[in-house]
């Protein structure tokens, strides 16, 4: 019996750390700010300010991360008064680059391989995407892979 309790015990918290959250701690305060550069751009977010932003944290080692991006790409297509930004956590800049002209990403994307920018949000494992309104104010945290065109999501981002 002490066994089974043991087991239990265990099984339970662990699946309680597995437990990602799509509540950040900073939801409906301002954004954390970042400028993020490298070899071929740079980002920075109050560059963005009045439009609403799809900060997507991904890279192309990510299986979840490579589907969601057809829809990523399409959301881009379907709403491009969004501003979608892509942070890869890719460290080989040839490996990343390779893949932007691969599978035709034209999506404003660029490298952190230190992940400052997860760090900052507080993103544990990718992909996560943060939503900020038009205003910097940090909205909404998805978690996971996601259907970027489904109308649930397409009609939340309008309404912002």
């Amino acid at each position: 019996m002490r066994r089974l309790t043991l087991t239990l015990s265990l099984t339970i918290l662990s699946l309680a750390g597995c437990n990602r959250g799509d509540h950040p701690r900073n939801l409906d305060k301002p954004a954390p700010e970042f400028t993020l550069g490298n070899s071929t751009r740079t980002v920075d977010l109050s560059q963005f300010r009045g439009r609403v932003v799809v900060l997507n944290l991904w890279a192309t080692w990510c299986v979840p991360c490579l589907e969601e991006l057809p829809s990523l790409l399409a959301l881009q297509r379907q709403m491009p008064d969004l501003a979608i930004v892509a942070v890869s956590w890719d460290s080989d800049p040839d490996t990343y680059q390779r893949f932007l002209t691969q599978h035709h990403v034209d999506l404003l994307t660029v490298r952190d391989p230190e992940q400052k920018i997860g760090k900052l949000y507080g993103t544990v494992q990718i992909p996560e995407t943060y939503i900020i309104d038009r205003q910097g104010v940090l909205r909404r945290k998805f978690v996971s892979a996601q259907d970027w065109t489904s109308p649930s999501i397409t009609s939340y981002l309008s309404k912002l």
